[in-house]
């Protein structure tokens, strides 16, 4: 379960004592997850998200998460609205975390997407970054190259104990990456950098909304995209899937056309989206001590992506080609 800090019944119940919500009726840790502590909160009046911000999340991103759920709600995305107490914050602390609460989506996420879902998908995250323009605050990719390489860093003579050769694969991939991604000029505005199937609902076979902007940031639109394809298209033997590949792409260029750049791109792209959660995954699979509630992810499943994106050549490896 991705809970780190428990909230007593007591602590609880002052928390809300500042907001017009009524009474917690219910309060239940969520599994999914592996950054923060996330209950599913009902009250007298109504169901919330509260999230307790741990680990990765510094107290000075607050605002621009926050704010952006309330700039893109306003442009027509659906997604969760942050909470106001009744002074008018957002963000208050709760057992000695800033803790803030967001409004409940209906929908469930789907543990096998098909080519169907995945349109959707393109469709939501072309309409994302259209949504995110104009939003006057900035936060670089924490998570990008300088991001990748102090993980590295951080797992260097410990990643041979999850599979002999890791150490040195990260190494040269990262010299590859380095240098590639510092070539690139592409579109850019705000991304979420995590659409992960279980950050999107769906009522039936339409999405009915987006959650966890905890890792969005500003950088290229097509590496987003790139995230997705790697969270949404392989199967769960491993394998990718053109057909899913080609639906998203498909979707997203049809809302956002990707220009010749962002095309020419994107097998780099998907490399580095694969060596960014191949490095999270491994840094928290090594570090999370034992008896902690939270499910650590398989690193070498990520390892297995970025050995199919290093045989792309184009973006025809990946079922699509351009109109």
């Amino acid at each position: 379960m991705a809970v780190y800090t428990e909230v007593p019944d007591e602590d609880l119940a002052a928390f809300l004592a500042a907001y017009d919500v009524g009474e917690a009726v219910s309060f239940k840790g969520i599994a999914e997850g592996v950054e923060n502590s996330n209950y599913l909160l009902v009250t007298t009046t109504d169901r919330f998200i509260l999230t307790l911000y741990e680990k990765r999340v510094e107290r000075g991103d607050l605002p621009f998460f926050l704010g952006l759920l309330e700039h893109l709600s306003a442009r027509g995305l659906t997604c969760p609205q942050p909470v106001k107490a009744r002074d008018g914050s957002v963000l208050k602390e709760l057992c000695g975390r800033p803790a803030a609460m967001v409004t409940f989506l209906d929908g469930v996420w789907v543990r096998r997407p098909t080519p169907e879902h995945c349109a959707e998908l393109g469709h939501a995250l072309a309409a994302l970054h259209e949504a995110g323009r104009g939003f006057p605050l900035k936060r670089p990719n924490a998570l990008s190259v300088d991001g990748w390489l102090a993980l590295a860093a951080t797992a260097r003579g410990r990643s041979d104990a999850v599979t002999p050769g890791l150490d040195a694969l990260i190494a040269q991939e990262l010299d590859h990456l380095a240098p590639a991604f510092a070539g690139l000029d592409l579109p850019s505005g705000v991304i979420h950098a995590d659409l992960f199937p279980n950050n999107v609902f769906f009522l039936g076979d339409r999405l009915s909304g987006l959650i966890d902007f905890y890792f969005a940031c500003d950088d290229a639109y097509a590496y987003d995209l790139a995230i997705c394809l790697n969270a949404w298209c392989f199967d769960p033997d491993g394998g990718y899937d053109p057909a899913k590949g080609a639906a998203l792409l498909a979707a997203y260029h049809a809302a956002r056309p990707l220009s010749e750049a962002e095309i020419a791109a994107f097998p780099t792209l998907a490399r580095g989206a694969a060596i960014r959660f191949l490095l999270t995954r491994l840094v928290d699979w090594l570090d999370t001590p034992p008896g902690a509630m939270v499910q650590k992810l398989d690193p070498l499943e990520y390892l297995a992506k970025l050995r199919f994106h290093q045989q792309a050549e184009s973006v025809a490896a990946y079922g699509w080609t351009a109109p």
